[in-house]
């Protein structure tokens, strides 16, 4: 299977589009968003936002964005390496 480079992004890149996300849809400070920002307690999101953010990727990946995937992310590092991951497979 040849890869066409569309959705090879690396976990930089992946990380650089999830701040430009959390900055533009929940109106963060983008200095403030670095790998180990926790999403709840450092970035103040809540439930309804975890879900907004998850639809923001799915449209960033193309990809559905199975919550289960989702459970135990905490930190911004760990939505990168979701993200990075499904676009693995």
């Amino acid at each position: 299977m040849s890869d066409s480079g569309a959705m090879t992004m690396t976990e930089q890149e992946i990380f650089e589009k999830l701040k430009e996300v959390l900055a533009d849809s929940f109106r963060l400070d983008p200095a403030k968003i670095t790998l180990d920002s926790h999403l709840f307690t450092d970035l103040d999101l809540d439930s309804i936002d975890a879900v907004e953010l998850a639809i923001q990727l799915q449209d960033l990946t193309g990809r559905r964005v199975k919550a289960q995937e989702f459970k135990n992310v905490r930190t911004v590092r760990d939505v990168v390496a979701t993200i990075h991951g499904m676009l693995q497979s």
